[in-house]
């Protein structure tokens, strides 16, 4: 194979080329193209950019509400459970110094009707082996 070399060959000349002078006034020219008066654009968003925007805050408002009242709910609630769990399990107060820090009337608020029937009663007894221990409280 024939080497090629890009140097040695003779070059082709374009066929295109700019005129004399040609840069010379192009910005005059240029410029008297241009229209003089710049057309009005009116956005989309421009012209319904407060509607929008109230939109948003509602929608925003909406769905923070629920989520408000659920955590304020939450915090100021707690559940019977909750609390029993931790007076048994959390606290060094035992049942004697529960009593003497309620008052009458709380006491009076907690007590609750039981109906137990005597077969309930007689079969509690008779499956529980601390018998002495329900006795003595």
């Amino acid at each position: 194979m024939k080497t090629f070399k890009l140097e040695n060959e003779p070059k082709i000349e374009s066929g295109f080329s700019t005129p004399e002078h040609y840069f010379e006034n192009f910005l005059e020219r240029m410029m008297q193209q241009l229209p003089e008066e710049k057309p009005k654009v009116i956005s989309f968003f421009q012209k319904r950019k407060r509607t929008l925007m109230m939109a948003a805050a509602v929608l925003v408002i909406a769905l923070l509400i629920p989520q408000i009242n659920r955590s304020l709910r939450a915090s100021k609630e707690l559940d019977a459970t909750t609390i029993e769990n931790y007076l048994s399990y959390q606290s060094n107060m035992n049942q004697y110094d529960l009593i003497n820090a309620l008052d009458t009337e709380d006491i009076n608020n907690m007590q609750a009707t039981v109906v137990l029937e005597d077969k309930t009663i007689e079969d509690i007894l008779a499956t529980n082996a601390n018998l002495e221990h329900l006795l003595l409280e």
